[in-house]
């Protein structure tokens, strides 16, 4: 139900006041148009106070990031962002959304290694390097529910996996 001015009975009402004057507190319900001729102004929400709500909002986010915990090895993302030091190869996938930005700033865009690689590096290593990054693929495939694309990746993971034997 739409409250009317009670000024002009015509607009709605978008001002309600609660005047506090005797025993019984009043209410007054007005439109913008008859508020203002009343000489009731209304303040619009400052930089300030929407500033304030953006940073709140923000900070929330960041507690829910805070509570983000890796239930292998029990290491929060907090624990994290103060060591700098995961606590196992899981630590991957649990923070992957907070760690990707991080690592494509520090790494010039690159979340994959793109460096030298110690001793073992030869054609078994690009090999399993490969069936590694292939299997993230699927594994994102299968989450888009893109299967057609899961099956090509299936079948290449299986073709590499018989030449490594």
């Amino acid at each position: 139900m739409e409250l009317r001015c009670q000024r002009c009975q015509k607009a709605r009402a978008t001002v309600h006041l609660t005047e506090c004057t005797g025993e019984e507190p009043r209410e007054r319900h007005l439109c913008d148009a008859c508020a203002e001729e009343e000489g009731l102004t209304l303040k619009q929400q400052s930089g300030f106070t929407s500033l304030l709500e953006k940073f709140v909002d923000q900070s929330m986010k960041v507690e829910e990031l805070a509570r983000l915990t890796c239930p292998q090895c029990g290491l929060s993302f907090a624990e994290f962002r103060n060591s700098g030091l995961l606590g196992c190869p899981n630590d991957y996938s649990v923070f992957e959304k907070l760690l990707v930005p991080l690592l494509e700033r520090t790494h010039d865009g690159h979340t994959e290694h793109v460096g030298k690689k110690p001793g073992d590096s030869g054609p078994d290593a690009r090999a399993r390097a490969a069936i590694a990054q292939l299997r993230r693929d699927l594994d994102r495939a299968v989450e888009d529910e893109d299967y057609e694309l899961a099956a090509r990746l299936r079948d290449q993971i299986r073709v590499l996996s018989n030449v490594e034997d």
